[in-house]
């Protein structure tokens, strides 16, 4: 065990006290936040193959449920990033290989959730492309972060398209493409939900790359 603290991403929902009750419900089973952090990954897939799945359905009430398990595999994995970190802390099970699974498996998910997506949208163009682009960048937004931290910066965890966005932005687009898939809209959704991740990522590490380099260059 090492009394040095991890990195945290700034969570509002870990004072919650339903939070707090089930982080430390985890701890006293005996629960291991690496453990958890393994079940992210296992969530990501869940909502990736969701996603996919939809390329080969036609209907719209099967295309609802495929949207609410992605919707669901996304929050679990959400509920895994916010309960590793808590277990690990506030209930005294860090280890000293917790920095590694606090931000490897989080680079396996994203790709995971948004690169099934573009395979989901034959039918538009350039899809799996900007799913893959997308997935790139969102990995590169937090090469960049940890970059920083390595050359001796704070974890900068700046947006616009931060992985809570990301995340919050396709179950929004998951949630839309419900009623939309009642309409055969549902493929314009998805496909406007990886463009914006693919245009918010850019600004993004901009912001991150400029931020560590005015904190290194004035220290």
């Amino acid at each position: 065990m090492t009394t040095e603290p991890l990195a945290r991403r700034p969570i509002k929902a870990r004072s919650a006290p339903w939070a707090i009750h089930i982080a430390a419900a985890l701890a006293r089973a005996g629960v291991s936040p690496n453990a958890i952090s393994y079940l992210s990954i296992l969530a990501g897939a869940i909502a990736g193959a969701a996603f996919l799945a939809t390329r080969f359905v036609a209907s719209p009430l099967l295309l609802a449920l495929l949207f609410l398990l992605a919707i669901a595999g996304i929050q679990a994995r959400l509920l895994c990033n916010l309960f590793d970190g808590m277990v690990a802390i506030e209930g005294g099970k860090k280890s000293k290989s917790g920095d590694i699974f606090n931000d490897l498996p989080d680079r396996i998910a994203d790709p995971l959730i948004i690169i099934p997506i573009g395979y989901a949208l034959p039918g538009l163009p350039y899809a799996a492309d900007i799913a893959w682009a997308a997935a790139l960048l969102a990995i590169l937004t937090a090469y960049v972060r940890v970059l920083g931290k390595a050359a001796g910066t704070p974890h900068f965890y700046l947006g616009p398209m931060a992985k809570q966005h990301r995340m919050a932005l396709l179950t929004l687009a998951a949630a839309l493409a419900i009623p939309a898939a009642f309409v055969h809209w549902h493929a314009y959704v998805l496909y406007a939900a990886l463009l914006l991740i693919l245009l918010g990522c850019l600004p993004t590490l901009a912001r991150r790359v400029a931020r560590i380099l005015r904190t290194l260059e004035s220290a």
